[in-house]
């Protein structure tokens, strides 16, 4: 068995169980269409918790995506690959244009982030990797993307996050200009945003 076959088989398996297993089509839908909201309400709710690693995490976590859908673009254009509802009868749960499905764009973004978050938080990071894993399958079932498009995409975001931190902890220059941007950030942030201190205790010791 190819390759291919091997890969169509496998997205048959899953994409069948919305037949056997239709009471959980909504959670996969919702998984496969807004889950990927919740990404981006997380990375929002990190950045002004206003703690220095966390700044750094979502910094990290943002040029990591960056990087990951330029690879996703370069290889969507050089290895274009039909959608399964394009090429063979499936049970397809949401509506999605006819575009590139390798690799997937959901599974990048969502593992690009799930990733970077566990690398500085591995309690909050796991987490984020079940719910990152949660689209990709999600993806599968509803008829839209490959197993292959989704483990595609999940070592592309997994990679391009590794990398990145590896990058700002070997380069003492890139943490640098980092820390610079971040600190500039703050210094406006703080003009219209002053952060509370709490008082101190003003208890006789």
């Amino acid at each position: 068995m190819s390759f291919t076959q091997l890969d169509y088989h496998w997205f048959q398996l899953i994409n069948q169980l919305g037949n056997t297993l239709p009471a959980l089509n909504p959670i996969m839908r919702l998984l496969a269409s807004y889950a990927e909201y919740v990404f981006y309400l997380g990375i929002v709710i990190y950045w002004f918790s206003r703690q220095n690693i966390k700044r750094r995490m979502v910094a990290e976590s943002l040029l990591s995506a960056c990087v990951a859908v330029t690879i996703s673009g370069i290889l969507a254009h050089f290895f274009y690959r039909d959608r399964p509802f394009v090429t063979h009868h499936v049970i397809q749960l949401i509506a999605h244009p006819a575009n590139a499905s390798f690799p997937s764009d959901h599974a990048i973004g969502a593992f690009v982030i799930a990733t970077s978050i566990w690398i500085h938080r591995r309690k909050d990071g796991k987490l984020w990797l079940a719910l990152a894993a949660g689209i990709a399958f999600s993806r599968v079932w509803t008829g839209v993307h490959y197993p292959s498009d989704v483990m595609g995409g999940a070592v592309i975001g997994i990679a391009a996050a590794v990398l990145i931190h590896q990058l700002f902890n070997s380069s003492s220059l890139a943490l640098e200009w980092l820390t610079k941007v971040i600190d500039w950030y703050e210094a406006v942030e703080s003009r219209i945003w002053r952060r509370n201190f709490a008082p101190r205790s003003s208890v006789n010791k």
